[in-house]
């Protein structure tokens, strides 16, 4: 039945939603359904979703699980996304930020997986940084980004400048390859 369901708490009308009719679960949205099936809304900048693990022994804890499960898996499918959105100044929501996790080989007792970190750059979401199962790349979208290691004392202890293909150590302005 397309039915809701609403929980009232002191401060929202809307504490707890159920959207019958779109199958979804709204928290704290004051009614307004988020367009996943579930969507935590804040109204500040304090923690929207604490995970908290209570357990005193030396493994990991809490776990935040994310998996893909299909009894079709293959090479090349993506698994799973973070992704950061905001609006720009038109008003309009784009993704500023995004990690990627795709299969790069399915094959029981050799699986591989990629890893890929982007970002925004004039407009597109680029990849800043990929971990292929034998390399890590990054600039791996040859966009015009420069790599720079700090020392303590040094701001381009080493530097890679995208634009001249040229590596410098200690040296903000390499005029030769290396």
């Amino acid at each position: 039945a397309d039915k809701d369901f609403r929980v009232e708490s002191n401060g929202e009308t809307h504490m707890l939603f159920v959207d019958g009719g779109n199958d979804h679960v709204n928290i704290a949205g004051g009614g307004t359904d988020g367009g996943g099936v579930l969507n935590v809304f804040s109204a500040d900048n304090t923690t929207t979703l604490s995970l908290v693990g209570t357990d005193s022994d030396a493994n990991s804890g809490p776990i935040l699980s994310m998996e893909r499960s299909a009894n079709s898996a293959a090479d090349a499918d993506f698994i799973g996304s973070i992704v950061y959105k905001a609006q720009n100044d038109a008003n309009e929501t784009l993704t500023y930020g995004q990690i990627d996790v795709q299969i790069d080989d399915a094959s029981d007792g050799t699986e591989d997986g990629q890893l890929f970190l982007r970002s925004m750059s004039a407009g597109t979401l680029r990849n800043r940084l990929a971990v292929y199962g034998s390399s890590v790349v990054i600039n791996d979208d040859s966009i015009d980004s420069d790599f720079r290691v700090e020392s303590n004392g040094n701001t381009h202890m080493l530097f890679v400048n995208a634009g001249s293909d040229r590596v410098g150590i200690g040296d903000s302005s390499p005029a030769y390859t290396l």
